[in-house]
């Protein structure tokens, strides 16, 4: 409120100027003039000293308004009778009178409040803001840190992952230029056996026109006919060299010896008489034919058998037309077909056997002390779902069987257990029909098979298959009867019908061990274990420990990240980390070992599985793995087989073309359905190959235009097209580049991870009983940036939906380089610390996959639906 003069401030309080001069002067104020003014501290002096005249308490509250009475008495004299006159009309005058007139005055004034009390009211709401202001700055502060830590992260993501896109790039031109390189190598190759064939057949084409020519001068000599100059003197000149190799020529083609080193004279006359003054010429006829011992391998071309008998490639073809048999010549026959040719043309044929480098990789075994007792080397086969692979996992106390799709093993596993009387190796063999060659393989291996039978369900078609597969190698016989503890159980009925096919129960009076078990429980494991043991003792296993280490491959399959990883069964001798190996038609340095539990090792002896990396490609399934001495043998004996193995595929398939022709006449309007089949490892892609093999109709042929190991590339794409194949993929995935071509394309591509499904779905085609299926959509995919580790949730996977949508009530599956690793379901999803139920494209999430910790970066968790489709072929 602003500074008031005296006056006024009388005037609005409602007292004389001269009383508030004499307040002011009994409150201390200096005397003040009407004109001066008054500040808001001296009325505030003059409010104080009335209160404490008045006896208030200075501490009592302030009454909120004030009530101001005033009085005063004045006196008039009023004339009294002249207004009695007046009121009765007359003009008489009257006595005045005084008359007391009292006037009072009442004015209430409201508490207002001081400029003071508004000064320090607004310094208090100025502190509040400035308070709020420091508070939302210091939130604005920290919120822009955690911005920054965030930023630095995502920033740290985005390098590791740049340095994973290089490595794999880098990885994938080292790929791509070692195929080039091989393929320019392979049309180097190619262009010299060409230009090589070239030379001969031209130098042989000189050769005869020579020999024609010659033979028509002597004839003109011997009638007296004159002879045509065919050169001048310069011309006949020839090297030292080129009459070197006449004159080898002239001795095999029986030319006189007196005469081949001779020259004749240079004579004027046009008639150049041969032989000399005798006439004679310098040809004699052969008395006897030329027979040469032809080197004959198990398959051979056209043009290199010609180039053995030094005949021409078109006198091998007339041979075999007159066989019934028309070749071309880059034609592949075989040696039965070479040895006819070669003795109809009167050479000696010979045999030449192509086992030659794996004959000089047998280890000579002369000293029987090195052998020493190696771990038995046991099989786990029978029918699909009776617990063969449950009952390994009670034995080495893992969880395989909650892991497989379908609830089925489809690859062969192999582990080492160790027990308190001795290590066992185990493998794990799949029960499903497909899988017969598996199975075949995994006997052919092994020293014991288990046949696990469940004792609900009794012998079963794989069940007999795995007996005769057993009884095929020679290998004895375990028979764990699984399932007791279910209240259907007949262990009885099982022993009968085994019985029945052979296998005698040894309290039966046969040879046979029964072990009663339950997978669940655990009852009668123990029992099996010294079964299996005492087997092997009375076998007697034993193995060399010293020299070149020996095995064989139980499966093979193709990392991106690793490469060619192949498990190999050590069958003797010793495998150290740098050893120079040869697995079938592949070669390589073990660069890296592992057991099955992923341990790194240096070395594995007898009976022990490993998986190796190192080997230049996958090898098959079933292939024997040899150790050499240095890598060129090892690229040696690889070259040698890669070269069977083309020629005996291009004689295959040359033999089916031909033998094809009048079958794919007499077929008419059959139709074919062409697949292009990608599977995670070789055994899978060997099982759904036997599979489609077997599968035919009347009007539908399935036809595997290619097959292969790995994620599905541009490659695979761009052949499914040319060929108009439909694609399916066994538990691998594929690239980016490949997906953007199957759509761009509109290529069929089917994903499966369990193989009746692939099989089932393919006969229904085939036989054009499409009943509506469960088809497997990917709703989205999500890119796991990095995990975190939670007490109470385990491992958390900070992901980034790169794809579609997230959705927590949908099934998932982890891949890692585009190989399906995991099956199951989300147990969390978040965004933030709330709990959401999808995640949309281009959003960052946190996914705990449920009963799974094993999440790594660079991972993906793809979120799919079964959804019902019409099928139609």
């Amino acid at each position: 409120m602003a500074d008031v003069t005296v006056d006024r401030f009388a005037e609005s309080v409602g007292i004389s100027v001269a009383r508030l001069q004499e307040q002011l002067s009994e409150a201390g104020i200096s005397s003040k003039k009407p004109e001066d003014s008054l500040s808001e501290t001296e009325k505030t002096q003059l409010l104080s000293y009335l209160r404490k005249m008045h006896g208030k308490n200075e501490t009592a509250p302030e009454p909120e308004k004030i009530t101001l009475r005033r009085k005063t008495i004045s006196e008039i004299k009023v004339p009294s009778e002249r207004r009695t006159t007046r009121l009765r009309g007359t003009k008489q005058a009257g006595v005045a009178k005084t008359v007391s007139i009292e006037v009072r005055k009442k004015r209430t004034y409201v508490k207002r409040k001081t400029t003071l009390d508004q000064d320090l009211s607004l310094v208090d709401e100025q502190e509040q803001e400035f308070k709020k202001a420091k508070n939302e700055e210091a939130k604005l502060k920290q919120a822009q840190e955690e911005a920054a830590k965030t930023a630095e992260k995502e920033e740290e993501l985005r390098r590791e992952a740049k340095k994973v896109e290089d490595e794999r790039l880098a990885a994938e031109k080292a790929e791509t230029e070692r195929i080039e390189a091989e393929k320019a190598e392979a049309e180097r190759l190619a262009v010299e056996k060409a230009e090589a064939e070239r030379v001969a057949a031209k130098r042989e084409a000189e050769e005869t026109e020579k020999k024609l020519k010659e033979a028509e001068q002597a004839k003109q000599i011997a009638e007296g006919a004159p002879m045509k100059e065919t050169a001048t003197p310069r011309k006949n000149l020839k090297s030292k060299e080129r009459r070197a190799q006449e004159r080898e020529e002239r001795a095999e083609l029986h030319v006189a010896r007196d005469k081949s080193g001779r020259r004749r004279k240079k004579t004027t006359s046009p008639r150049v008489v041969a032989g000399g003054a005798s006439g004679k010429h310098g040809f004699e006829k052969p008395t006897a034919p030329v027979v040469r011992d032809v080197d004959i391998p198990e398959n051979i071309s056209v043009s290199d058998l010609a180039a053995k008998m030094s005949v021409k490639a078109g006198e091998v073809i007339k041979i075999m037309m007159s066989l019934g048999s028309i070749v071309t010549i880059n034609q592949v026959i075989d040696q039965d077909t070479a040895v006819l040719v070669v003795e109809e043309l009167g050479h000696r044929p010979n045999r030449i056997k192509d086992e030659a480098f794996d004959e000089s990789l047998k280890i000579e075994d002369d000293n029987p002390n090195d052998f020493q007792s190696r771990a038995p080397i046991v099989t786990i086969m029978g029918h699909v779902d009776h617990g063969k692979t449950s009952l390994l996992d009670y034995i080495r106390g893992s969880g395989i069987a909650a892991g497989e799709a379908g609830g089925i093993t489809q690859h062969i596993g192999a582990y080492r257990v160790s027990t308190d009387t001795g290590d066992i190796t185990f493998l794990d063999t799949p029960g499903h029909e497909a899988f017969t060659a598996m199975r075949a393989r995994g006997a052919g291996v092994t020293d014991i098979v288990v046949l696990v039978v469940a004792a609900d369900d009794g012998v079963m078609p794989q069940t007999e298959e795995a007996i005769k597969h057993a009884k095929a190698a020679g290998v004895p016989l375990v028979v764990a009867v699984n399932k007791i503890d279910k209240s259907e159980a007949q262990p009885d009925k099982v022993k009968q019908e085994l019985a029945n096919r052979e296998v005698v129960p040894e309290d039966w009076g046969g040879d046979t061990q029964f072990v009663n078990v339950s997978a669940k429980t655990g009852d009668g494991v123990e029992g099996l274990l010294e079964a299996v043991l005492l087997q092997a003792e009375l076998l007697e296993v034993k193995a060399p420990i010293e020299g070149k280490c020996r095995g064989v491959i139980i499966e093979s399959r193709l990392d991106k990240g690793r490469g060619p990883v192949a498990t190999i069964l050590v069958q003797s001798g010793i495998l150290r980390r740098g050893d120079i190996i040869v697995a079938g038609s592949e070669f390589g340095r073990v660069r890296a070992m592992q057991d099955a539990a992923g341990n790194n090792l240096g070395e594995a002896g007898p009976s022990e599985p490993v998986g190796i990396v190192g080997l230049s490609g996958t090898p098959r399934a079933g292939e024997e793995v040899v150790a050499v001495s240095d890598e060129r043998r090892a690229r040696e004996i690889s070259s040698y087989r890669l070269e069977k193995e083309r020629e005996t595929r291009l004689s295959r398939r040359q033999s089916f073309q031909m033998e094809n022709v009048f079958a794919q006449l007499e077929d008419g309007d059959k139709s074919s359905f062409k697949v292009l089949l990608k599977a995670d490892v070789q055994g899978s892609t060997e099982a759904i190959m036997d599979s489609l093999a077997k599968i035919e109709t009347e009007e539908v042929r399935v036809d595997v235009v290619s097959d292969g190991v790995g994620a599905i590339t541009e490659s695979d794409v761009n052949l499914a097209f040319a060929s108009e194949a439909i694609i399916l993929a066994f538990n691998v995935r594929a690239e980016a580049s490949a997906r953007r071509l199957l759509e761009e394309e509109g290529i069929d591509i089917r994903y499966y991870s369990v193989i009746y499904e692939l099989i089932d779905d393919v006969k229904a085609a085939a036989s054009g009983l499409l009943a509506p299926e469960i088809r497997e959509t990917i709703v989205g995919i999500a890119e796991v940036k990095d995990v975190f580790r939670s007490s109470k949730l385990g491992a958390i996977a900070g992901c980034i939906v790169s794809e579609g949508v997230v959705k927590k009530s949908n099934p998932i599956r982890v891949l890692r380089e585009s190989v399906v690793i995991y099956e199951g379901e989300l147990e969390s999803l978040r965004r933030f610390k709330d709990d959401v139920q999808s995640v949309q494209s281009g959003t960052e999430c946190g996914i705990g996959v449920k009963n799974y910790n094993d999440v790594k970066t660079g991972d993906q968790i793809e979120v799919y639906e079964r959804v019902e489709v019409a099928r139609s072929v």
